[in-house]
């Protein structure tokens, strides 16, 4: 009998635990839905498109980093064209080999 209880009670706790951890992740569903709906109307009263792409863009474009040597901006053109160096749009798929 008293494993009965102490298994239903252990039950009853998972199950309160689970409930408010799923009130929690609800919560930050909403908010993160609130805070994008937010940016997208800035965007919007801005006049600039709202995604992801175009953020990303915008956050490249002003910044050089070691794949640009000298501060080149994503925009530029290369300095010097190098012959294994061919001009590549946007990089969708990456494949990975294993060396035994």
């Amino acid at each position: 009998m008293i494993d009965t209880i102490s298994r239903f009670l252990r039950a009853v706790a998972f199950a309160v635990l689970a409930l408010f951890g799923m009130a929690m992740a609800l919560a930050f569903m909403i908010s993160t839905a609130i805070a994008i709906g937010i940016l997208y109307l800035v965007a919007k009263v801005r006049g600039k498109p709202f995604g992801v792409r175009a953020y990303w863009s915008q956050r490249a474009n002003g910044r050089p980093n070691a794949f640009r040597p000298g501060g080149q901006t994503a925009s530029s053109p290369p300095r010097s064209a190098s012959p294994f160096a061919t001009p590549r749009g946007e990089v969708i798929d990456v494949e990975a080999r294993e060396i035994h």
